[in-house]
């Protein structure tokens, strides 16, 4: 075999290893590869939000007797980092105080155990007949950093929200995330649990960490493309500088 012929098979290797690894490169920058037409089968329930200290709730009473649930209903104003809120702050130790029944303990309960906590206390101190208490997080947030368009914390009204919504809320992943290493931390009964999720797996849609929880916070790790790029500004950031300096210093004394 010649050199002619050899450069050929060469150049031929070469040519199908760039579009091999391109295509990889644009599988690993999709969602849901292994992912066809049907149906997935999920029963997942909507996570019931825990109260955790620093919450901010919003807690109304209501009954046949409107005037008798006017006192029920003086929440005060709570300072949150984005606006003045009126509710009630879940304290250090846990609990809230509420109008006419004092310390109630919060910390850890859902809003239809503490409702029921409520509901069980105005009845039985006889304060109001069929009283309806309705309670909401005023402060339902998540937070996304990482490899995303738009880093952020996120207010949540309607106390409910995807994994996928909280990256699209934050500008989608950037062509440098690793969309098989999405990382969820969620605080819980004190404790930090740290769940990784694969974002081109349909398993994705059957998880438990599929809908968030109030305080969760989403990581998007980066590729080892963007770790590559970043070793090497570091590396050439030093050489470039002392080049700029050198030039300056030409200049200014020529």
């Amino acid at each position: 075999m010649n050199r002619y012929a050899i450069s050929k098979i060469g150049l031929a290797i070469g040519v199908l290893m760039i579009f091999l690894n391109a295509c990889t490169a644009a599988k690993k920058a999709t969602y849901f590869n292994d992912l066809g037409d049907g149906t997935i089968e999920s029963d997942i329930p909507l996570p019931e939000p825990i109260i955790q200290k620093s919450d901010i709730l919003s807690i109304s009473v209501t009954s046949l007797n409107a005037e008798a649930t006017i006192i029920f209903n003086t929440s005060t104003s709570v300072s949150n980092a984005n606006a003045q809120l009126l509710g009630y702050l879940v304290a250090p130790d846990g609990t809230i105080q509420f109008p006419v029944l004092g310390t109630i303990k919060a910390d850890g309960l859902t809003k239809a155990q503490l409702k029921e906590v409520l509901t069980s206390c105005i009845l039985d101190k006889k304060l109001l007949l069929e009283p309806n208490v309705t309670i909401r997080f005023l402060n339902f947030r998540i937070t996304v950093l990482g490899e995303v368009a738009k880093p952020a914390t996120v207010t949540v009204a309607s106390e409910k929200i995807s994994l996928l919504e909280a990256i699209g809320l934050a500008g989608d992943m950037t062509i440098y995330a690793k969309r098989d290493n999405v990382m969820v931390i969620r605080e819980a009964n004190n404790k930090k649990i740290i769940k990784r999720l694969d974002l081109n797996s349909q398993e994705l849609f059957t998880s438990p960490y599929y809908y968030l929880q109030s305080n969760d916070i989403v990581y998007v790790a980066p590729n080892r493309a963007k770790i590559a790029s970043a070793k090497e500004a570091r590396i050439w950031l030093p050489t470039v500088m002392s080049a700029l300096a050198l030039i300056f210093s030409i200049v200014k004394y020529n």
